[in-house]
């Protein structure tokens, strides 16, 4: 029987881009085959569960209309059944957070795609999807050009989180002005961290 071994499955706002407040529930993928040195999640330890435990999980909250696909890299471990599955037994539209390396199965509603090729262990390995719903890049003042090639309904920019509250600052203001300045982009910005949630 095939597992996936699960980070953690849990229920909040959605923070981040298009459906940015949200209410989703998660199921975090553990592993990634990047290593991005600003990465902020702990997506290392795991659980290996069957899909109809994820879908019992995913079924504690029946009131959610999204169910986001994140990680990690979910790419890793999901495929057609999975998605069809998930689909079929919980009744929610299915998302997805991946950063563009690996190919997706059919099925999945809405694409967020995080493309790291700019950043230290990005560039190991090439993004290979070009089109997507919504485009959300993590910006440390790289050239935006290089996204041009992607077809994505929405783009949004979103300043790298640091721990450092000056840096953290800086960047926001470095990320305003990059959408000043190309105004095709949106502001993305944290919300759960502002709130206080998951």
């Amino acid at each position: 029987m095939t597992t996936y071994v699960i980070n953690e499955i849990f229920y909040s706002l959605q923070g981040e881009g298009f459906n940015t407040g949200t209410a989703s529930v998660f199921v975090r993928f553990s592993g990634c085959n990047l290593r991005c040195a600003f990465c902020d999640t702990n997506h290392q330890k795991g659980t290996p569960m069957t899909l109809h435990q994820v879908v019992d999980e995913v079924n504690r909250w029946p009131e959610a209309p999204l169910l986001v696909l994140t990680g990690g890299e979910p790419s890793l471990w999901i495929d057609a059944e999975m998605i069809a599955t998930l689909k079929q037994l919980t009744g929610k539209r299915i998302a997805i957070e991946t950063n563009g390396t690996r190919r997706l199965p059919q099925g999945i509603d809405w694409v967020t795609l995080s493309p790291k090729a700019a950043y230290v262990g990005g560039d190991l390995v090439p993004t290979v999807l070009n089109r997507c719903d919504e485009l959300k890049v993590v910006y440390t003042g790289q050239d935006l050009s290089q996204y041009d090639a992607i077809e994505a309904c929405y783009r949004f920019l979103q300043p790298c989180y640091v721990d450092d509250p000056e840096e953290r600052q800086d960047n926001l203001e470095a990320c305003v002005q990059a959408v000043l300045r190309h105004p095709q982009w949106r502001l993305s910005l944290q919300t759960h961290r502002l709130l206080g949630i998951r």
